[in-house]
């Protein structure tokens, strides 16, 4: 009988094999991208540290604006944040912090002022405008909103955005856009959600935070209540030339650009960002479907209509009501009373808080921080007497034209009611050297402080939408240069041909 062949494991020969393989760690690459970034805007603040003084600026009535070494200073930490900021060399309110803390190590100012403006009342609005989003969202009233609208505007993606940005601007003419933006955020995640079951960015996705950001901004230049810079701008406009602009005149002067922006708004979307299906077939009965299955509004939704009901008619009442009462009423206070409604009667819990893109409030605290750092430094005076006196020669439709973007280039990193206070005195007096009537130095003014295209800083919605994650910092930059050439262009053609038409002077007789 043959002798069985004895198998020899495929192991044998080879040295045991240990219980456990500890694999070696990946090895770390430099960002060395990042680490440049990171110099360039250390490099820009240090540069203006190491100059000497810079020159005087001199205004036409022969007025100089000394640049003191805190005004400097403030400038290249202006430069140094916008750089970090577009190149998101780090978290965007990381950055915020970077420009307190800055002021305080080089003795730009103070502790107690720099740092005291992350608690400005400006900031407080934000926050409350995104409590209530929040409680829009826990209410359920955002999906039975999106649904309904979804039902409204049908599959077709582009006028899903058409039908988005056209709700955005209509509620501005009612509300303040950061609010706005606050309640529409989570109903466009939940469109979003609709149209990609995936949390990585889309086309559609970018075109729609970004289109929604931008036609918020467009429409809250056409009422007094889409924001605050345009109250403030016309109390300024009455103690400088002793003239008032009453509500309705600034709506007919400011609704046609408005409109005119937001459906430019759109087609600069849908060319941009073209979605990548042209239909969601069969989301209409979809919308419907979900619609039946959230029944009856529920008594939160109900609660939460009524509180925003209230905040609007609290606003209206401060910008018309003749009681001092009223009119005193800060907005950031009103914005609040919802915040506190909707914990007290446990519409929000804790939980909601804790989700408060905490980011997002850091940088407008460090937007406040910097604003009021070029102002109280002189800074911002200074950069606006050597912009406007170039113009001392120019057309009228330059000059104008000149004021108008350097409020739209300051309204990036700026509030916009300081970009406003900065260049209109100094332009109502180059105004007069060139006869061009003050009425249409304000509104072309107010048109380019409402439409911050380029930075998350310039606008409370343009952060909001940022939280979507569908777009980098640098990608809203760069595409927000379409809209303000585009902008630009439209105002010229409203300044001369158009708003003399509606009956507005350009120049004096």
């Amino acid at each position: 009988m043959a002798e069985k062949t004895k198998k020899v494991p495929i192991s044998a020969g080879l040295p045991e094999m240990p219980e456990e393989i500890v694999l070696a760690p990946p090895k770390k690459i430099i960002d060395w991208k990042r680490i440049l970034f990171i110099c360039l805007g250390l490099g820009l603040f240090f540069l203006f540290y190491a100059i000497p003084a810079l020159p005087d600026a001199v205004d036409p009535m022969g007025k100089v604006f000394k640049l003191s070494w805190e005004g400097k200073m403030a400038l290249g930490l202006f430069l140094m944040a916008g750089t970090w900021w577009v190149l998101e060399v780090m978290p965007i309110g990381a950055t915020a912090i970077a420009i307190g803390l800055f002021q305080v190590l080089f003795y730009i100012r103070p502790a107690e002022q720099a740092l005291k403006d992350f608690m400005d009342p400006a900031v407080w609005f934000i926050f409350g405008s995104v409590v209530i989003g929040s409680a829009f969202t826990a209410s359920g009233l955002t999906k039975r909103m999106a649904y309904k609208m979804l039902d409204l505007v049908g599959e077709n993606t582009n006028f899903i955005l058409l039908g988005t940005f056209l709700v955005t601007a209509a509620m501005t003419l009612l509300m303040a856009h950061t609010a706005v933006a606050a309640a529409l955020f989570p109903l466009l995640m939940a469109i979003h959600a609709l149209y990609s079951e995936s949390d990585q960015p889309t086309r559609f996705g970018k075109g729609l935070f970004i289109g929604m950001a931008w036609a918020a901004g467009a429409g809250s230049i056409i009422t007094y209540l889409g924001a605050a810079r345009g109250v403030a701008a016309a109390g300024m406009f009455k103690e400088f030339t002793g003239m008032d602009v009453g509500f309705f005149e600034l709506t007919w002067y400011m609704f046609p650009i408005g409109f005119l922006m937001v459906i430019l708004i759109w087609l600069i979307i849908i060319l941009c960002f073209k979605p990548e299906r042209e239909r969601i077939e069969g989301l209409r009965e979809k919308a419907r479907e979900l619609t039946r299955e959230l029944g009856p509004m529920s008594t939160k939704e109900k609660f939460v209509i009524f509180v925003m009901a209230a905040i609007i008619a609290l606003f209206i009442l401060k910008s018309f009501a003749p009681w001092k009462i009223f009119r005193d009423l800060d907005r950031a206070g009103i914005m609040l009373i919802a915040t506190v409604a909707f914990f007290l009667t446990r519409v929000l819990s804790v939980e909601e808080l804790e989700l408060i893109p905490w980011n997002i409030i850091l940088l407008f605290g460090g937007a406040m921080s910097i604003g009021f750092c070029l102002w109280k430094t002189g800074a911002a005076q200074w950069l606006a007497v050597h912009w406007l006196t170039m113009f001392l020669k120019a057309h009228p439709l330059v000059f104008i034209l000149g004021i108008a973007f350097f409020v739209l280039a300051m309204t990036n990193f700026i509030m916009n009611v300081a970009a406003i206070a900065i260049s209109l005195p100094v332009s109502l007096v180059i105004a007069q050297y060139l006869g061009v009537a003050p009425h249409v130095i304000l509104f072309a003014s107010l048109v380019t402080a409402g439409m911050p295209f380029n930075l998350l800083i310039g606008a409370a919605p343009n952060a909001i939408a940022y939280e979507s994650r569908q777009f980098t910092t640098g990608e809203f930059f760069v595409y927000g240069l379409i809209p303000s050439a585009v902008l630009m262009a439209v105002l010229g053609v409203f300044v001369w041909y158009i708003w003399p038409l509606q009956g507005m002077p350009v120049l004096l007789r």
